[in-house]
């Protein structure tokens, strides 16, 4: 199919700049994929010169040619271009109004100036049209225009390098070889008489234009002629902007992409007369270009499906391979960028590219921080992991927390290193710096745990050590009780400390910290035996109370005492509230450092040696002032070592002293009651008067056998009765209860010997009458050892009166009599 030559209008005739057409136009003839590889011809000269008929013949195009046989007039209004057909590179050809034309008047100075400022504005390649006859003519040639535009582009443009091709039309017999000098001097003169400015002073008129000059024939006397030799000419416009070509050497070419935005605004200048920089507007033209393309590659990366992709799985976790993959995608839009905007001006282009790319990873940054994040939590997390593991198999905390650090960090570098991308030279360093605090500080907690289970087992360990001995020694009260304890504690101490600081030896801790735990654990020690004492202390009235119950009521063997009346109750109440006072000194205040004190002294010879009982107020107060224990301080003691004050200490003497009578007058009623109930046989007295005044009877039985039968038989009943009724146990408990009950229990206990008796008389013995109850009053009056350890609970303690009096060391007992009831058991009836 023949190439189409696609042409539009691009300037009205009345100055009115034709986008739309423009737009369709580049569009049809696909000028945007040209890159800088396009061209740009325009032609002018003198109105109904042959412009349009050139341009068609030359390449190709279908501009409107004027009709001979109608007259000569103005063909071609405003400006037009079409595609050159069978070009290349790309070629764009313009038609440009006719000069020096009658329909425009006054006016038509003015359009062919701008369009003549215009054409040399777009164009690479003018063509100045003129017959050969006109040649050394001033206005023909087109001198003035020229001269206004040389002017003007020495004024406004930098320089930029056109080529400017003089077609000479309608060749006469003079040669081309006088033609081109006489017209290439004619230009110098035109460059030389232009005012140039002082920046042009000496700028020579090859650095604006290139000038070429061709002869052609006349179209209408030698048609084939015009026809060859314009196809000559034709060759010359193939690779035009190649070097050597008609263009070779062009500069500040806009990118084919940016030719529509740029002929619209050179028109838009030039019609409102403002001054045209040609740098300027291709930097312009740049700035907009290289905008639009920025604008839409960033677009293009945020709907962009593999970074959404990414993006959603970033943040849902680490992902593998992040730096490459985000590389990869903003490699491909900045690529795509730097191909489509390599033909306009480079430093707009890299100062575009540069926003582009910020913007970009502007963009992409949040995702990047994001994928530092998790590498820094699954560091973190790694690290935690590592070091429970390591301290799990039996690792020193110092070296597993080194260890597990730098496997973290190790991973956390490697997998920063895996994130970065080649774009940008992100800095990693401060969330680097976070992960390490936040493993410092992990481990630091850890190590505070770790510290703070191991002083807490040791000081169980001491509190488990120490707590029950402790116990003991107070509660033994013995002379050597603090030292004892003393030892103890050291000896516990020396041994945890000992413990504890080979176990805190891997936590590598700092002189003075190890020396404040240990001294911490020093310490505790020292309060579990203080609290234990303080413990014992509060309770010191039970403990005098068990001291002295142990030793008033067992003997040195450890066995019950039985008061049987040999026992010295005197002295064995002495004893054990000795012994009872002994505790309370011992008690009485905290002996961890050896130092010597008179507590004990104090005391005895306060409490056991000395008057107790003060009679009047007087008398009170004089022996206030005296009184060694009215003071709430002991000499020698601190007070944060005292647990029980010396006026304390009095007052707990005498609650005790009040609290402890009962059982001494319970055992002293015990022992008179003992001694009651071993007399039962009358006096000696009695006996040997039953002696004297019996002689006779007795004699009488001797010399009489019968009657010892009698007494015999006798005798045996008495001892089956006396057996039977327990009578020596029944006068125990005195001798009015032993009669009561003796004569309560005696018929029946005769009539059962006398049933018992005939049964076995028969040999038919009955069976064995159930036991019945015996009486109430024999049941309360059985036969029972009171235990002297035992208080009964039927005797009231205000029912019991006892005053005891200390004085030189004798202790005096009065105790009124005692009426009291104890429970017996039943006890069956044995048969004979």
């Amino acid at each position: 199919m023949e190439e189409d030559c696609c042409a539009t209008q691009l300037i009205y005739g009345d100055g009115e700049f034709n986008s739309s057409g423009l737009d369709r136009f580049v569009k049809e003839v696909k000028l945007a994929e040209c890159g800088l590889s396009y061209a740009v011809v325009a032609i002018m000269g003198p109105q109904s010169s042959g412009k349009s008929t050139l341009l068609n013949h030359l390449f190709h195009t279908k501009f409107r040619e004027m009709d001979a046989y109608s007259g000569r007039n103005q063909t071609t209004k405003g400006i037009w271009i079409a595609k050159c057909v069978g070009i290349e590179p790309c070629t764009i050809a313009m038609d440009l109004e006719g000069t020096d034309g009658r329909e425009r008047g006054e006016d038509d100075t003015t359009f062919e100036k701008q369009s003549a400022l215009f054409a040399l504005a777009v164009s690479d390649i003018v063509l100045i049209n003129m017959w050969c006859h006109d040649i050394g003519r001033e206005q023909a040639a087109n001198k003035p225009l020229l001269k206004t535009v040389f002017q003007v582009m020495m004024r406004l443009f930098s320089p930029r390098k056109t080529t400017l091709l003089f077609v000479i039309r309608d060749k006469t017999k003079t040669p081309f070889e006088y033609l081109e000098p006489v017209l290439r001097e004619d230009i110098q003169k035109i460059w030389d008489g232009v005012p140039k400015p002082q920046a042009h002073k000496s700028t020579p008129f090859s650095d604006f234009f290139s000038v070429e000059v061709v002869a052609l024939s006349s179209y209408e006397e030698k048609e084939e002629k015009f026809k060859e030799e314009v196809a000559q000419l034709r060759q010359r416009f193939f690779h035009s902007i190649s070097p050597g070509g008609l263009a070779g050497d062009r500069r500040g070419v806009v990118p084919a992409t940016g030719f529509s935005f740029s002929a619209k605004q050179i028109w838009k200048v030039i019609k409102e007369n403002k001054d045209l920089d040609l740098p300027a507007h291709k930097v312009m033209v740049a700035t907009v270009r290289c905008e639009e393309i920025a604008n839409q590659k960033f677009n293009q990366l945020v709907y962009d499906e593999d970074w959404l992709a990414l993006e959603e799985a970033v943040q849902t976790g680490p992902v593998q391979g992040f730096g490459k993959r985000l590389s990869s995608i903003l490699g491909t839009y900045l690529s795509e960028y730097d191909m489509e905007a390599v033909y306009f001006d480079e430093g707009v282009r890299n100062s575009k590219r540069q926003l582009l790319g910020s913007k970009a990873l502007d963009f992409v940054y949040p995702a990047y921080t994001t994928m530092l994040g998790h590498l820094r939590s699954k560091a973190l997390e790694d690290f935690k992991v590592r070091l429970e593991q390591s301290l799990n198999k039996g690792g020193e905390f110092a070296s597993s927390v080194r260890t597990s650090t730098q496997s973290s960090m190790l991973e956390f570098d490697k997998g920063c290193a895996d994130a970065a991308i080649q774009q940008a030279d992100w800095d990693a360093s401060r969330v680097r710096e976070k992960l390490k605090r936040d493993i410092d500080a992990h481990a630091s907690s850890v190590r505070s745990a770790k510290l703070s289970e191991l002083n807490i087992n040791y000081e169980k360990q001491l509190s488990s050590s120490l707590t029950g001995p402790v116990e003991a020694l107070l509660e033994t009260g013995g002379k050597d009780t603090w030292t004892s304890i003393r030892k103890l504690l050291n000896h516990e101490t020396e041994v945890a400390v000992s413990k504890f600081s080979a176990a805190v030896a891997g936590f590598e801790l700092d002189k003075d910290t190890s020396t404040k735990m240990t001294q911490n654990l020093r310490d505790y020690a020292r309060n579990v035996v203080e609290k234990k004492a303080r413990e014992e202390a509060a309770n010191i009235m039970i403990h005098m109370k068990d001291r002295f119950s142990t030793v008033f009521n067992y003997d040195s063997d450890s066995m019950p005492r039985v008061w049987t009346g040999n026992e010295d109750i005197r002295s064995i109440t002495k004893d054990a509230r000795s012994a009872s006072l002994k505790l309370l000194s011992v008690m009485a205040a905290i002996r961890l450092e050896e130092k010597p004190d008179n507590i004990e002294k104090l005391l005895f010879s306060s409490l056991m040696d000395g008057t107790v009982t003060v009679s009047s107020s007087q008398d009170r107060r004089i022996a206030a002032s005296t009184d060694p224990l009215a003071s709430s301080t002991w000499e020698e003691v601190s007070s944060k070592d005292t647990l029980i004050t010396p006026v304390q200490c009095k007052s707990l003497w005498r609650q005790f002293k009040a609290e402890t009578e009962y059982s001494v007058t319970q055992a002293i009623s015990a022992q008179e009651a003992h001694k009651r109930s071993n007399n039962w046989l009358p006096p000696p007295w009695a006996i040997m008067a039953m002696i004297v005044l019996g002689f006779n009877e007795f004699m009488l039985l001797l010399k009489n056998p019968l009657y010892l039968m009698v007494l015999f038989v006798a005798f045996l009943i008495s001892k089956a009765l006396w057996v039977q009724m327990d009578i020596a146990g029944q006068f125990q408990h005195g001798t009015l209860s032993g009669i009561l009950s003796i004569s309560s229990r005696f018929l029946p206990t005769v009539m059962d010997l006398l049933r018992k008796l005939a049964e076995e008389a028969q040999g038919n013995p009955a069976p064995e009458a159930p036991r019945g109850a015996v009486s109430v009053a024999s049941q309360s009056h059985r036969n029972e050892t009171p235990l002297p350890n035992t208080i009964s609970s039927s005797i009231p303690e205000s029912s019991v009166s006892s005053n005891i009096s200390s004085s030189d060391g004798d202790v005096e007992y009065s105790s009124p009599p005692l009426r009291q009831r104890r429970p017996t058991n039943v006890q069956e009836v044995e048969p004979l």
